[in-house]
C-alpha cells in the first residue's frame, strides 16, 4: 500500500503538492461545456475538476487525509463512515478504497483541456492516466500508452511554443505563460517522483521525460532567435552594419533580461536558476558575435564601437536598472572579448587614431601657411588679430581624440594621451619652422606685421591648453612652452626692431649734450615709443603686456648704457647734484609712461633712481650702502658696470673707488630672468 501513496499524491484533484498558481490561472480561462443529460462516470469526474478549479486556493490543496468519493464529493478522514479506524493507517485504507471507485480521466477530456489552454490541468490529467496505465490494476482502462504519448506530444508542443515566446507573453499574456510554466514544473516533479520510486535500470522509454533539458534548449533557441532578429531594432543613421548589430544585441539583451527579472523569474522554482540561465545565454551569444567581429577585418570606426561596447557600454549600461544590476552582480558574466583579443584591438585603434591625428595636424598647418601667403589682412576678434583656426583645430583634434579614447576606458585614454603628448611638441616645432621661414622671406608682405601678431596670439591657445592639461613635470610640457616662447619672442623682436632703431640716436643725445635738455630728449623718446605701442594693442592682453614690459626694460637699459659710456665726468658735488636731479626726473617720466601703457614690470622702476642717488651722495659710507642696496635689487650687476658708472664721480680718489667696488663681488651665479637688467649691457 505504501508504494501506491505517490500515486494518490499525484492525482488531479489537488491531493499532492505542487499545484501552485493553477487556480489563479484557471479562473481566467473558460470552463469546458457540460451536458444537461445524465452524466457518465467520466463526466462526473470532469465536473468535479471544474468545481475544484473554482474553489479558493486553500481548497486546491486539501490535506493528505482528503479523498475523493466515486460521485466526486470530498470527505475528510474524520468524516469517514469507518469511524473505528484511527491514525494514518486508517486514513490510507479509507482513501484507497474510495480511490478505487474513482475512474481516471479520458484522453478526450485531456484534449478538451488542451483546446482551452488549461495546460496545467492537462498535464496533471496525463500524469494520472500515465500512472493508471503503469499500475497493476488496469481494469476498465481503454487507453493505450501510445494514446497517452500522442497527447503528450501535443502538450509538449503547446507548452514549449509558449515558453519560447516567454519574453513577449510575460507582459501580453502572463496567464498563458504561467499555465505553460506550471505544466513544465509538474512534469519535472513527476520525473523526480518516478526516479525516486524506481531504480535507474528500470527507467521506461517515456519517463523521465526531461522537460527541464527541453526548457534549456528552448530558452537557448529563443535567445538566439531574438538576438539575430535585427529588424526589431530601428535603424540608426550613419551606423555601420557592425555598429547596428552591436546596438541591437545590447538593446535586446538589456530589455529582455529586465523582463526576466520583473516578470518571469518568479514563475519558476529556485532550482531552475532562471535569470542566470537567460543571462549566460544572452552573454554567450553576444560574446561569440563580438569575437567573430574582432577576428575579422573592421573599419576604424567599427573597432572604436566594438571597444566601446567591450569596455564601457556593455559592463556599465546594462547596470543602469537597479533590479537588473543586482541580479547581474550575482552572475558575473565577464567581458565580451578575451583580454588578448581586446588588447590587439586596442593597439589597432591607438595606432590608427595617432596616425589620423598626426595627418590632420600636418594638413592643417599646410592650410595655415597658404593663408599667410594670401594678400589678406587677418581677421580681428575683440580688436585682436587672430589666426586661431590653427590652434582651435589642433587642440580640438587632440582633445577629441583623447576624449574618444577615454570614453572607451581610462587605460586606453591614458595611452593615447601619452602618445599625443609627444605629437604636439613635434607639431609646434614644425609650426615654429614655418613661422621663421615666413618671417625671413615675407618682409615685404603687405600685411607682414598683422600676420606676425596673429601668430603670436595663436600661441596663447596652445599655451593655455598645455598649462591646464599637462602635468607640471612632464618633459613634453616644458618642450611645448619653450617652443611657444621662442615663437613669441621671435615675433616680438621683429615688431620692436624698428622702434629700437629709431630710439638709438635719441639716447645718444644724452651723452652728447651731457644731459643738458634731458627732459626734451626723454619727451621725444616717449612720443616715438607711444606711436608704436598703439599698433601693439592688436596683440592679446598677455602678449601686449609682455611686449610693453620688453619696451620698458629696453628704455631703462638704454638709459643705463648712456650712463656707463664714460662720456661724462663731474668733479663738483653741485654738478653731480644737478645730474642726479635730471636722471630722477627722466626716471619718473619713464615710469609714468610705461605704467600708464600697461607695464607691470615694477622691478625696473628703482634702477635709475638708485643710480641717481649714488651720484648725489658724497659721503663714502652712504655711497657704499646705496651700492649694496642696488646689488641686492639687481644681482646681475658686476664690478665692471659699477666702475664704469662711478666714472661720473670724478671727485672719488682711487682708494675710495676701490673701497666702493669691494662691496660688490663678481658672481657667476645665475639670476632669474625677471631680474636680468645689467647682464645684457656690455661695458667697453
Amino acid at each position: 500500500m505504501m508504494k501506491m501513496l505517490p500515486f494518490f499524491q499525484s492525482g488531479p484533484i489537488g491531493i499532492r503538492n505542487g499545484s501552485e498558481g493553477c487556480i489563479g490561472a484557471n479562473r481566467q480561462l473558460e470552463n469546458p461545456s457540460t451536458s444537461v443529460a445524465e452524466p457518465s462516470g467520466d463526466e462526473i469526474w470532469s465536473k468535479d475538476q471544474e468545481k475544484m478549479s473554482e474553489r479558493p486556493e486553500g481548497a486546491c490543496r486539501p490535506s493528505r487525509a482528503s479523498s475523493i468519493t466515486s460521485n466526486g464529493s470530498s470527505t475528510s478522514a474524520g468524516d469517514s463512515p469507518e469511524k473505528g479506524k484511527k491514525g494514518i493507517k486508517g486514513m490510507l485504507t479509507s482513501a484507497l478504497k474510495k480511490m478505487k471507485k474513482t475512474k481516471p480521466p479520458s484522453v478526450k477530456q485531456v484534449m478538451d483541456l488542451l483546446e482551452e489552454h488549461r495546460l496545467f490541468d492537462a498535464a496533471q490529467h496525463l500524469i494520472v492516466l500515465e500512472r493508471s496505465l503503469s499500475s497493476k490494476n488496469e481494469e476498465g482502462l481503454n487507453t493505450s500508452q501510445q494514446d497517452i504519448e500522442s497527447v503528450y506530444e501535443i502538450l509538449k508542443h503547446k507548452v514549449f511554443s509558449i515558453l519560447k515566446d516567454s519574453i513577449l507573453l510575460a507582459k501580453t499574456n502572463p496567464e498563458l505563460l504561467q499555465q505553460a510554466v506550471e505544466a513544465l514544473k509538474e512534469q519535472e516533479k513527476e520525473d523526480q517522483n518516478y526516479t525516486s520510486e524506481n531504480p535507474p535500470d528500470q527507467n521506461l522509454q517515456f519517463r523521465p521525460r526531461k522537460w527541464k533539458d527541453l526548457w534549456m534548449a528552448t530558452v537557448r533557441e529563443s535567445v538566439e532567435t531574438r538576438m539575430k532578429d535585427t529588424s526589431r531594432t530601428p535603424r540608426t543613421e550613419n551606423l555601420s552594419t557592425v555598429g547596428q548589430n552591436l546596438l541591437h544585441m545590447g538593446k535586446t539583451m538589456k530589455e529582455d533580461l529586465t523582463v526576466v527579472v520583473k516578470y518571469i523569474k518568479q514563475l519558476y522554482p529556485p532550482e531552475f536558476n532562471v535569470f542566470s540561465t537567460y543571462a549566460e545565454l544572452y552573454h554567450n551569444y553576444f560574446a561569440s558575435q563580438a569575437k567573430k567581429n574582432a577576428e575579422s577585418y573592421l573599419e576604424d570606426k567599427d573597432i572604436y564601437l566594438l571597444l566601446s561596447w567591450v569596455h564601457n557600454i556593455y559592463p556599465k549600461d546594462m547596470r543602469k536598472d537597479q533590479a537588473l544590476a543586482e541580479e547581474l552582480e550575482k552572475v558575473k558574466l565577464g567581458s565580451l572579448l578575451p583580454s588578448s583579443l581586446s588588447e590587439e584591438l586596442e593597439k589597432k585603434y591607438l595606432d590608427s587614431e595617432e596616425a589620423t591625428i598626426k595627418s590632420s595636424l600636418s594638413k592643417c598647418l599646410d592650410k595655415e601657411i597658404q593663408r599667410w601667403k594670401e594678400d589678406k589682412e587677418p581677421e580681428k576678434l575683440n580688436g585682436h588679430f587672430q589666426s586661431e583656426l590653427l590652434a582651435i583645430f589642433v587642440i580640438q583634434s587632440i582633445y577629441s581624440g583623447q576624449k574618444r579614447a577615454k570614453d572607451i576606458s581610462a587605460a586606453v585614454g591614458e595611452e593615447l594621451l601619452h602618445r599625443l603628448s609627444k605629437e604636439l611638441p613635434a607639431f609646434l616645432r614644425s609650426y615654429k619652422d614655418a613661422f621663421e621661414d615666413f618671417k625671413e622671406r615675407s618682409k615685404k608682405h603687405r600685411y607682414y606685421k598683422p600676420i606676425l601678431i596673429a601668430n603670436i596670439n595663436n600661441c596663447w591657445n596652445f599655451r593655455d591648453y598645455a598649462e591646464k592639461n599637462m602635468p607640471e613635470k612632464d618633459d613634453n610640457k616644458a618642450s611645448i612652452l619653450n617652443t611657444l616662447g621662442d615663437i613669441e619672442n621671435s615675433g616680438f623682436d621683429v615688431l620692436l626692431q624698428q622702434l629700437f632703431v629709431q630710439l638709438k640716436p635719441m639716447y645718444k643725445k644724452f651723452t652728447e649734450n651731457k644731459w643738458d635738455s634731458s627732459n626734451e630728449i626723454m619727451n621725444e623718446i616717449i612720443k616715438t615709443t607711444s606711436k608704436h605701442i598703439s599698433d601693439f594693442r592688436t596683440l592679446k592682453d598677455p602678449f601686449y603686456h609682455a611686449i610693453v614690459e620688453k619696451i620698458h626694460a629696453r628704455l631703462v637699459k638704454e638709459y643705463i648704457v648712456r650712463l656707463l659710456k664714460r662720456k661724462v665726468s663731474l668733479k663738483t658735488p653741485a654738478q653731480q647734484q644737478n645730474l642726479a636731479q635730471n636722471i630722477s626726473k627722466n626716471a619718473a617720466d619713464l615710469e609714468a609712461f610705461c605704467t600708464s601703457n600697461g607695464s607691470q614690470a615694477k622691478w625696473l622702476n628703482s634702477a635709475l633712481p638708485k643710480l641717481a642717488e649714488i651720484i648725489r651722495l658724497q659721503d663714502l659710507g652712504a655711497i657704499k650702502i646705496e651700492v649694496a642696496t642696488l646689488a641686492t635689487t639687481y644681482p646681475d650687476i658686476r664690478k665692471r658696470h659699477l666702475e664704469a658708472f662711478l666714472y661720473i664721480k670724478a671727485n672719488l680718489s682711487r682708494s675710495e673707488l676701490k673701497s666702493i667696488l669691494g662691496y660688490l663681488a663678481d658672481s657667476t651665479a645665475s639670476t632669474t630672468p625677471g631680474a636680468s637688467l645689467f647682464c645684457s649691457i656690455n661695458v667697453s
